[in-house]
């Protein structure tokens, strides 16, 4: 089903969310048509933070708010589902449009397996009614589904579209990029160089991806880092949680800016723990870039001021590669909490692999270097 017919059989003209690869083709068609207008489209943070941009807009307007997010984030609008939408609570309706990562019989990576088993199971739980979407899906199929909610929402209950792989499709494509000249792999390789034998904590997506392969071009283990497979904006916490356990050893932590966004408020609790042998690293390409490069917010953000004011003793800002190695050898060599800001290019090499191991392989390897 093309994308714009799914979206006007919604009936909705407020959009927020944050982008899946299987949703690709509705948040490129949502860019061609509204752009980031905050009246129309917000890519938010994190899924819960999605979920009252909705509530706001409900209150605002009288109308039903769309949120779309992939189901990994499922976990992130709980909160908000059953303490704010929810018809127990203050009725307010939302369209979720859910991508199915995992689905059971459908290959795909460790961290959506299960949490594809449950997908379904969710959303019962929260008394959510679901519609599933698959290739074959017809729009007359759609508009009975819709036919079929709308006394739902009209009730102040919530609905759940899930959204198959490949059942969405948009002619048009869109085409992410920015101006940064350096590419993430090589940012990698410069951090690899700086940290020796410290350990790595890497965060989900392309970049735990290109760590690994560096790691295999290299003919070195992977024992030094921890590939955080899943867990969105978590890895800054995985880190400071080894640092203040061992702070005998330098931790680094490979973060994205989306991933930094999604739970921001970490860097606070960083920021207020102070370790002195943890190096924050934030490669910023302003994208959503490993499920499709919608943009983030970060290109309109200072992380290296939030850091300081956040308790960081040092943050700084690179764009060339001069002054990124620079700046982290500069951080190896001091005993102090640093932020390294990155900006990035959008892009990946097109044989970017997987890694080969399994995650409890890549877990019981850096515990045993640890």
């Amino acid at each position: 089903m093309e994308a714009n017919d799914f979206a006007k059989l919604l009936g909705s003209d407020f959009y927020a969310g944050v982008p899946d690869s299987l949703l690709k083709p509705m948040y490129n068609y949502l860019i061609q048509t509204y752009g980031t207008d905050p009246r129309h489209h917000i890519i938010a943070a994190n899924e819960g933070n999605c979920a009252a941009l909705a509530a706001g807009y409900h209150l605002a307007t009288g109308k039903v708010p769309v949120v779309y997010l992939q189901n990994s984030g499922e976990g992130n609008i709980i909160n908000p589902l059953a303490s704010l939408l929810s018809e127990e609570v203050y009725g307010i309706p939302v369209i979720f449009v859910i991508g199915w990562r995992g689905e059971p019989g459908v290959h795909d990576e460790p961290q959506h397996v299960f949490q594809g088993k449950v997908t379904l199971k969710l959303l019962e739980s929260m008394d959510i009614a679901c519609s599933v979407i698959g290739k074959e899906t017809t729009e007359q199929e759609v508009r009975a589904a819709m036919e079929g909610f709308r006394e739902k929402l009209s009730s102040g209950k919530s609905v759940a579209f899930v959204v198959r792989k490949g059942a969405l499709s948009n002619e048009e494509k869109v085409a992410y990029s920015n101006a940064y000249p350096l590419k993430r792999e090589e940012i990698l390789r410069c951090i690899v160089e700086a940290s020796g034998d410290d350990s790595i904590v890497c965060t989900t997506g392309k970049a735990s991806r290109e760590l690994f392969e560096i790691r295999e071009a290299r003919g070195e283990g992977h024992g030094r880092d921890f590939l955080t497979v899943g867990s969105m904006g978590h890895s800054s916490s995985i880190a400071l949680g080894i640092a203040v356990q061992r702070p005998e050893r330098k931790i680094w932590c490979i973060d994205g800016d989306g991933a930094a966004l999604m739970h921001m408020g970490a860097m606070a609790v960083i920021g207020n723990v102070k370790p002195k042998n943890l190096i924050h690293v934030i490669i910023n390409n302003e994208a959503h870039e490993s499920v499709g490069g919608a943009p983030t917010v970060a290109g309109t953000m200072d992380f290296p001021k939030l850091a300081l004011a956040c308790g960081y003793e040092r943050g700084v800002s690179v764009t060339d590669m001069g002054r990124l190695e620079e700046a982290l050898a500069e951080a190896g060599k001091m005993d102090v909490l640093s932020l390294v800001e990155v900006k990035c290019a959008i892009g990946a090499r097109k044989d970017l692999g997987r890694p080969t191991t399994t995650p409890q392989e890549n877990k019981s390897s850096f515990m045993r270097t640890l």
